[in-house]
């Protein structure tokens, strides 16, 4: 079997390796064009696979980076995901309303929210703010 590159045969390292494990228990030898790997040679069965340990390693590594920037994201008081539309003033103000008998319809239009928002976030607070 005979490709340009690579990526046009797996998805992932892993999927590639597994895929070329395949071929080989059905004696079929693979050829990448851009890579010069050529796995009917033990020396291109060699190097595919240091490559494939070094891609594995290269994954590794920026999971582990992406892990701790995350981290010290978090200790300096940074929140990931996407800003909520319904911060604590506001919803203060969605409890007000609640009691004074306006309904979550009319609430959400006049917040610019929709219902599930005012819902979810009640519901994280607690059960008891929610009408019945």
């Amino acid at each position: 079997m005979v490709v340009w590159k690579l990526d046009r045969v797996g998805r992932s390292m892993k999927h590639l390796v597994q895929f070329i494990r395949e071929l080989e228990e059905k004696n079929i030898q693979f050829r990448s064009l851009t890579e010069s790997i050529d796995t009917s040679t033990p020396m291109g069965t060699f190097f595919f696979h240091i490559m494939a340990a070094m891609a594995q390693m290269e994954r590794d590594l920026i999971a582990e980076r992406t892990k701790a920037g995350l981290e010290a994201a978090r200790a300096r008081g940074r929140q990931g995901g996407r800003p909520r539309r319904l911060d604590d003033e506001k919803l203060r103000h969605v409890r007000e309303m609640l009691k004074q008998g306006k309904q979550i319809k009319e609430i959400a239009r006049l917040l610019g929210v929709n219902r599930s928002t005012i819902y979810r976030r009640l519901k994280a607070l607690d059960t008891s703010a929610l009408p019945s």
